[in-house]
């Protein structure tokens, strides 16, 4: 058709090309996923001093793949829904509401990722057995399922503490650890505290979006609790995530080391708070996706930082 050929005249880009599936993939959303298999390989080389490289790797691809089919589910079904007005949307663009991809191609496109990840989840039974299976299966199915119903229920920020931070991060230690050993009480709490760390994230995206949401009646956690609750929330969960591995380091190391280990941490600390209290400033409106790029850093930082004091 020569409507599919057609560019758009706001950014230039090409009816279902190449461009046009690499912004839809949302490229800078990957850090949310890196960032959990990152600290669950860094426990494993804590504890054993050793890491599985392929179990490894299967898990940081899968975590890619899902995160981009995640991307192209939410892009498509909120178009359906009507929830990605160009007139009124405050994020960034969307690839099916601008008309960069068309929503069968879209349709083709998330049947592609989904299989691409369960191909890469596959020989993952090798190392972890049939019970891979069910995981697999439980991630591709809240993958649709966070757009389609949790995340009108306000139960988004549960299902990105359970698949951001807790499976994640134990299901990659125990994959990556040579012998396979469970998770121990400082990898799970390690997990719950990426998993809020990370939810920071979709705080920040629902607390700019908390109009638009309600207009449409997609009832997230901010609408529920108000924006005064959200932004103490947003603030609180980086916090708390940045206090539970400093109990485990003051548990485990003398003074000495402990303080050392602590300075790393000030920079995510500074940064964090320093991000709220400009989301605070800010408080309505398409500026605030500075503070999504911002917090998206302050993830990152928090990841890495974490992966060296284990390393280390």
């Amino acid at each position: 058709m020569a409507e599919d050929n057609k560019l758009n005249k706001q950014t230039s880009v090409k009816v279902n090309s190449a461009r046009a599936w690499w912004l839809a993939a949302r490229p800078k959303t990957l850090s949310g996923a890196a960032v959990p298999v990152m600290i669950g390989i860094a426990w494993a080389y804590h504890v054993a001093h050793n890491v599985l490289v392929v179990p490894a790797l299967l898990c940081c691809l899968f975590a890619f793949i899902m995160q981009i089919d995640a991307n192209l589910v939410n892009d498509y079904f909120d178009f359906k829904h009507g929830n990605d007005d160009v007139s009124t949307r405050l994020g960034p663009k969307r690839a099916c509401a601008e008309g960069w991809i068309t929503p069968q191609c879209m349709l083709r496109g998330i049947a592609v990722t989904t299989a691409l990840a369960c191909i890469a989840g596959l020989p993952l039974i090798i190392y972890g057995g049939w019970s891979m299976v069910i995981v697999g299966l439980c991630c591709v199915l809240f993958c649709f399922l966070y757009t389609l119903k949790f995340s009108y229920l306000g139960l988004g920020d549960v299902l990105v503490l359970v698949f951001f931070g807790i499976v994640p991060v134990t299901l990659t230690f125990y994959l990556s650890v040579p012998g396979h050993q469970l998770p121990t009480l400082d990898v799970w709490l390690s997990s719950i505290a990426t998993g809020l760390v990370i939810d920071t994230l979709l705080i920040v995206n629902n607390y700019r979006d908390r109009d638009n949401d309600r207009r449409d009646g997609k009832i997230t956690l901010v609408v529920r609790i108000g924006e005064k609750a959200a932004e103490l929330l947003y603030l609180f969960l980086g916090l708390i995530g940045l206090a539970i591995p400093v109990v485990i380091l003051a548990v485990h190391t003398d003074d000495t080391t402990f303080w050392l280990y602590e300075t790393v941490f000030v920079f995510y600390l500074i940064l964090h708070i320093s991000t709220w209290n400009h989301m605070v400033r800010i408080n309505h409106g398409k500026e605030l996706n500075r503070i999504l790029g911002k917090t998206a850093r302050n993830m990152f930082l928090y990841g890495v930082t974490n992966v060296v004091i284990l390393l280390i």
